[in-house]
């Protein structure tokens, strides 16, 4: 291959940085500030006419959707671009269609520019490839119920070759916020609250996307679930030890462990400091003390927001300047605040050396991704031969996560369904495809805009499921009232139906939009937790037919159950588990599947219950009962997973009860399926400071295994604890581990935890960095002799 002397940079023989500092050294001051900027081309959600209709999950944010969408991809291109915005997941197009605009967009980028360098593309990815007739998967908090790390990788790279083959570059996903208040409406897009578990899955979803070619890019850095009353984009109330302790490990942990490509900014202020805004945050810690190498961007108009929302600058050429001094590499989705940079450097305002430090580490990650190769063309980033975005392997993955997913509450005295001649099936997520999918599911996400392309794949309901699953029985279905509202018409009908059945399963929970347009997703934050609308009112009227009623919640939030638990035939909770998470709902309710799901938070008993998580230190904990009359307990606790089978865990055996603080030991316990049937247990290890220069949570998840095991098989579970995995942050602000006593935890859940011991840290204390050890390996085996 033959490279032009003039564009050295395209020679892939060459080291890669060598190869971007022959480039800055060629470009002009407006090329480099191009490369910071991007163009969402296809963003039609400023001119569509918005439906009145309240189920559709539009955004009232005309303003901020057409903010730099008056300038043409050619105008944009000039000097060249950084990213291309949602090619594929702005408007619904055929896979056909959408290789061919990716073309397109390109060649205008190549040919509008002198250097001709190719822009990235980037697309969402949260509950898979955010395009017209692509899987759509269980959502993150569905993730975060199966406990299975190895899954979800295998997801994340069906999704990450999926991208690949339609020439995407980069995903925005995943979401890394630990929950810490269940009103947010992005609860749904998170993992769960704890830590670890957030960490875990999130590096193992980063390794995934990752594997097939494509950046992944974690989000929000950093704070951004811990608002004010769980309020979109609210301010967050947070001092720096929790922000070090509980938000910030899980971005550390898929930095360390899994090479993460990218992270995206918090729209959120962090004690009045915006998060884009923040060099401490984006250059300190993410650079200086982690050192991170790779691109961090803009959620979508974070850095304009720091003149129109938080109003810590004058103007968005300001707003640029100071998000590109705290460490924004990227400008999404359209370049507006970076648009005056040229300007501010010239007048002195901004140093060049800024630029060129964004700059660096964007033309870095398009040498890497062969962006800059002599041979690179836009025909030939995308798959030569035929994509299918919703496969037959797709599917089935998609099948496996629902069904390690849903989480078997109370199987009752209905479960599981067995022998029945008449079922009711009631409630507004019964026969809905929407409910079962995320506010980042395309149908859900932008097909509302366009209801005559349909849902664009397949997606069976509860209903469709159930005449499936239960073949000889016969179904009737009344809705009995909406998601949302006061109408209370249905609910004659759906009393009668019930009444007339041997068993009435109900369907109850959330519809996914966003900015108020939906009960769960961005912008959709909820007043307290009960059910939305009036769906609390119809089961009480269903549970007072004296009927068996199951309540099955479908849905991307806890919602308090207290009122309905006692009187329930069973209880089932399914969070958003996919388009294929109605025939694992099913197959939980008939047994054929086994329930093995586990809460990654937990199910509050009181609507008003806040904050809920189990992350508390004594006096947040039941050990202060007297002290307030609000009850804390959870009604069902973090980690909490029934099934038709059981399981024993015990036999505790430590390797030592003494440890040095650069030390480790393991912990070993026995697992055994007690019942008849093959199945499931998530095995947990939780860690308990005795006593700290700080108040700290009264038991910490510190690992974790999901074993299977046929009935009357055990299994010997071993977890290899470092001294590090008991560090925190102190009362100067550098984390430690300190000598002392610990208690040592395992069980099946935050509060069934049969197995206890004591072991204690010796010699000094250790002050840890970022090389310390973060994850805590777990070694299953088979324990010979029964």
């Amino acid at each position: 291959m033959s490279i032009s002397t003039d564009q050295p940079w395209r020679d892939p023989a060459l080291p890669a940085a060598e190869r971007v500092g022959l480039l800055l050294r060629a470009m002009t001051l407006a090329e480099k500030v191009a490369q910071l900027g991007s163009r969402w081309a296809g963003n039609d959600m400023a001119d569509a006419e918005l439906p009145q209709d309240e189920t559709l999950n539009v955004a009232p944010m005309e303003d901020v959707f057409s903010a730099g969408g008056s300038r043409s991809l050619e105008d944009a291109s000039r000097d060249g671009l950084g990213h291309l915005t949602r090619v594929w997941g702005s408007y619904p197009q055929t896979v056909e269609q959408g290789i061919a605009e990716v073309i397109r967009q390109h060649e205008v980028v190549l040919k509008s520019s002198r250097l001709g360098i190719p822009a990235l593309v980037h697309e969402e990815c949260l509950t898979g490839f955010t395009t017209y007739g692509a899987t759509v998967y269980p959502a993150s908090i569905a993730w975060g119920a199966t406990f299975d790390p190895s899954l979800v990788e295998r997801m994340a790279a069906a999704i990450g070759r999926d991208m690949a083959a339609v020439g995407v570059h980069q995903g925005l996903s995943p979401v890394l916020d630990v929950v810490r208040d269940y009103r947010w409406g992005r609860v749904e897009e998170t993992i769960g609250e704890d830590p670890y578990l957030v960490a875990i899955l999130g590096s193992a979803y980063v390794r995934g996307l990752q594997s097939a070619g494509v950046l992944a890019t974690l989000k929000h850095f950093a704070g951004y679930s811990a608002s004010r009353a769980g309020r979109n984009h609210g301010p967050v109330s947070m001092g720096r030890r929790e922000l070090l302790d509980v938000i910030l490990p899980t971005f550390e942990t898929a930095i360390a462990t899994a090479g993460a490509g990218s992270v995206m900014s918090s729209y959120a202020d962090l004690d009045g400091l915006p998060a884009s805004a923040d060099p401490w945050l984006f250059t300190d810690v993410l650079r200086g003390e982690w050192g991170f190498e790779g691109t961090l961007v803009s959620d979508y108009w974070a850095v304009p927001f720091l003149a129109s929302m938080h109003r810590v600058a004058a103007d968005t050429a300001a707003a640029g300047a100071l998000a590109l001094t705290a460490g924004t590499d990227v400008e999404l989705p359209d370049t507006i605040g970076f648009a005056g940079l040229v300007d501010k450097v010239k007048s002195g305002e901004v140093s060049e050396e800024l630029v060129d430090r964004a700059a660096r580490r964007m033309l870095l990650q398009k040498v890497e991704l062969g962006l800059l190769d002599e041979d690179w063309t836009p025909e030939g980033s995308v798959a030569a031969g035929p994509v299918d975005l919703d496969s037959e392997q797709n599917r089935t993955l998609a099948a496996e996560l629902a069904e390690k997913s849903v989480v078997l509450l109370d199987a009752g005295t209905a479960l599981p369904l067995t022998d029945l001649a008449k079922v009711a099936v009631v409630g507004p997520c019964a026969d809905d495809p929407r409910t079962l999918m995320g506010c980042y599911a395309f149908p859900n996400h932008v097909l509302p805009r366009y209801p005559e392309r349909g849902m664009g794949i397949e997606i069976p309901t509860p209903l469709d499921a159930l005449r499936n699953e239960l073949a000889g029985a016969e179904l009737s279905c009344v809705k009995g009232c909406e998601v949302t509202g006061d109408d209370r018409s249905g609910f004659e009908e759906a009393v009668a139906v019930a009444q007339d059945s041997d068993v009435c399963v109900a369907f109850v929970g959330d519809l996914s939009g966003l900015f108020g347009h939906g009960t769960s997703g961005e912008g959709c934050d909820a007043e307290d937790l009960r059910l939305p609308g009036v769906q609390g009112e119809l089961l009480d009227a269903l549970l007072d037919t004296g009927k068996p009623v199951v309540v099955v919640v479908i849905s991307g939030r806890p919602y308090a159950l207290g009122l309905f638990a006692d009187r329930a035939a069973g209880l089932v909770q399914a969070f958003i588990p996919g388009q294929e998470g109605a025939a694992a709902i099913a197959g939980v309710l008939s047994g054929r599947i086994m329930p093995s799901g586990k809460l990654p938070v937990q199910i509050p008993r009181h609507v008003g219950g806040q904050p809920g998580t189990y992350l508390q230190p004594a006096l947040g904990s039941v050990e202060s009962a007297g002290i307030s009359g609000l009850e804390v307990r959870p009604l069902y606790p973090f980690g909490y997973g029934a099934s038709y089978t059981s399981f024993t865990v015990g036999d505790l055996r430590l390797s030592a009860e003494e440890f040095a603080a650069d030390s480790e030991f393991t912990a070993t316990v026995r697992v055994r399926n007690t019942g008849d049937r093959a199945g499931d247990e998530v095995v947990q290890l939780y860690l308990r400071d005795v006593v700290a220069r700080v108040a700290r949570p009264l038991k910490l998840l510190t690992g974790f295994a999901r074993v299977s095991l046929e009935p009357g098989q055990a299994a010997d579970v071993t977890f290899q604890v470092h001294a590090d995995r008991t560090a925190y942050t102190g009362p100067d602000l550098r984390r430690i581990v300190e000598p002392g006593e610990f208690e040592v935890m395992i069980g099946t859940s935050s509060l069934d935890l049969p197995c206890r011991a004591m072991v204690r840290i010796t010699g000094d204390v250790r002050v840890v960095g970022h090389d310390r050890v973060l994850t805590t390996p777990v070694t299953i085996q088979d324990p010979g002799g029964g």
